[in-house]
């Protein structure tokens, strides 16, 4: 084996292992989410969410966005070496994998099920707490129902997994700065339609953490202009 193979043997390696050591990471988190969704979940007394309700739907649409959170920020995390990024991608991956999980018990506590025939965000369609919008986005604005905002097309993310070093890096910071602000909204639009007491006060950290994460990742793009 030329000298030139057995590097490039030890890098594929090491990526493996990185890789690995990730996706259990990413499993043990989602398992911690789902435990603590498990403990938090209401008694059988307290009021049920339906299967259209507004909490039922953003629990099912917030899972499937953080899902795409989690595979975007594992691409970054085996294609970056900047220690700044890194970490960054290790709390999107740990806090967005919890999170799920933790939506993922309380619809299982609730008895609803996981998917739904309805198309995404068709949650958007219930009124607002105070009756002042309905089928509107919490800026008043149409919002599609068959899109999730902020979620980057399988075009996006192939480019990034096809990417390496500070390309990678900047791919990943633009479709996540989006992805985060979509994430924002649809927190911004259930807040506006409930005020469940397990469901609210999530939303509510999404918007607070996330809102925190675009500054500094703008901070980070902007160096890499």
């Amino acid at each position: 084996m030329e000298a030139g193979d057995g590097r490039i043997g030890v890098e594929a390696g090491s990526r493996r292992v990185r890789l690995f050591t990730v996706a259990v990471l990413v499993l043990l988190t989602l398992v911690t989410g789902v435990l603590i969704g498990r403990t938090t979940a209401p008694a059988e007394a307290a009021p049920t969410p339906s299967s259209t309700s507004a909490e039922a739907g953003f629990a099912r649409d917030m899972q499937a966005h953080h899902n795409q959170a989690v595979e975007m920020a594992i691409l970054i995390r085996d294609r970056s070496d900047d220690d700044e990024l890194r970490l960054l991608a290790l709390d999107i991956i740990t806090a967005q994998s919890q999170q799920a999980g933790q939506m993922y018990a309380w619809l299982t506590a609730w008895n609803l099920p996981q998917t739904s025939s309805d198309p995404p965000m068709a949650w958007m369609s219930q009124p607002t707490l105070d009756g002042s919008m309905t089928g509107m986005d919490h800026g008043g604005g149409a919002m599609a129902s068959t899109e999730m905002p902020g979620m980057a097309s399988s075009e996006d993310v192939q480019r990034l997994r096809d990417a390496d070093g500070v390309e990678a890096e900047r791919i990943f910071l633009e479709l996540m700065i989006a992805h985060h602000r979509g994430g924002m909204d649809m927190a911004e639009a259930l807040l506006a339609r409930s005020d469940n007491a397990l469901i609210a006060p999530l939303a509510q950290s999404i918007v607070t953490l996330q809102q925190k994460e675009i500054d500094y990742m703008t901070k980070l793009l902007a160096e890499r202009s």
